[in-house]
């Protein structure tokens, strides 16, 4: 073979060597496009080394890190989960490298840069094993899944709290009353406001949302933290109190809310004064939810009917207006 035709083939090997190149480099770049577009970045962990192979930008950029700003590890890896999941994720993590089980799934918080959170979803699997079966390879891919869990939590939220308050809402409260109803005495107080229709006819009705938000911090600071408060509509609140009718708490906490209430509270556009009427009763043993706030209004309606601005304690008035 002549000396030009051999100079020929290797220019031409170059050749389709820099056409390959190029194609996988395309290749790499629609790859990392396509998987960033879906918030999915595709990993491979060489375990002897811990070296971290990253086939898109996205995990680090995720944490808030400029490319090549954070060292691909696993030890880095594992330093950015949340202190509370690490434990959760790296047993299943060594799980799947036991054989325990067939893959390595996680659904856990990752710490940024900045120190915000970001919830990813975690999998893979060993893909490439020693001669004696040690694996060597695990190749996988985690989903930043933040907005999903934003939502979930918004759901959550929705599902279990009045929108306008931000209080417990009638389902949160019949849940929380089941659970209370168990671990031994149980009070419930119904508080109703009088005179709030003239609020929102008088000053309008954002002004009357104003009075039920400014009412709902009041009866936050009223109350001690083992209270859960609610709204189960209008301008109707309920108080769940983890004690029996004759403790002394039960009287402090209705006389500190029917201050919360009664005292004026000042608006944009001028100031709002409402009544109140309180009345609590004690759970009964065989009471579910409904039965228990029954017997807590028809407490409240003493008050109602005696004049309204006061507390009744069962059948007692403690204080009237």
């Amino acid at each position: 073979m002549s000396e030009d035709i051999l100079r020929q083939q290797i220019q031409n090997l170059k050749k389709h060597n820099a056409r390959l190149k190029r194609i996988a480099h395309d290749s790499r770049n629609k790859l990392s496009a396509a998987l960033d577009g879906t918030g999915l970045c595709l990993w491979q962990l060489d375990l002897p080394s811990g070296k971290l192979v990253i086939f898109n930008r996205r995990w680090g950029s995720m944490l808030g890190y400029r490319p090549k700003e954070l060292s691909a590890h696993f030890d880095v890896w594992r330093e950015h989960l949340h202190p509370e999941d690490k434990e959760m994720v790296l047993a299943a993590f060594y799980d799947h490298l036991d054989g325990k089980t067939p893959y390595y799934e996680a659904l856990h918080r990752m710490q940024a840069k900045n120190g915000t959170i970001t919830w990813v979803l975690d999998r893979g699997r060993v893909s490439e094993w020693s001669d004696d079966g040690k694996p060597l390879k695990v190749t996988g891919t985690h989903i930043d899944m933040t907005k999903e869990k934003q939502y979930e939590q918004q759901l959550a939220k929705l599902a279990n709290h009045d929108p306008l308050t931000s209080l417990a809402n009638r389902y949160a409260l019949h849940s929380q009353f089941d659970l209370l109803k168990k671990l031994g005495a149980l009070s419930i107080a119904f508080i109703d406001l009088d005179n709030f229709k003239n609020v929102n006819d008088t000053l309008g009705h954002r002004s009357g949302d104003e009075v039920l938000l400014q009412l709902s911090q009041r009866l936050h600071d009223a109350c001690p933290p083992e209270v859960t408060i609610g709204r189960i509509g209008g301008d109707e609140f309920i108080l769940l109190l983890p004690w029996s009718l004759e403790s002394p708490e039960i009287g402090k906490i209705a006389l500190r809310c029917l201050d919360a209430a009664i005292t004026p509270f000042e608006l944009g556009n001028g100031t709002a004064s409402v009544g109140v009427s309180i009345g609590v009763n004690e759970s009964w043993a065989s009471d579910n939810f409904s039965d228990a706030v029954i017997r807590a209004d028809e407490s409240m309606y003493l008050i109602k009917r005696s004049g309204k601005n006061g507390i009744a304690l069962g059948a007692r008035i403690l204080i009237q207006g």
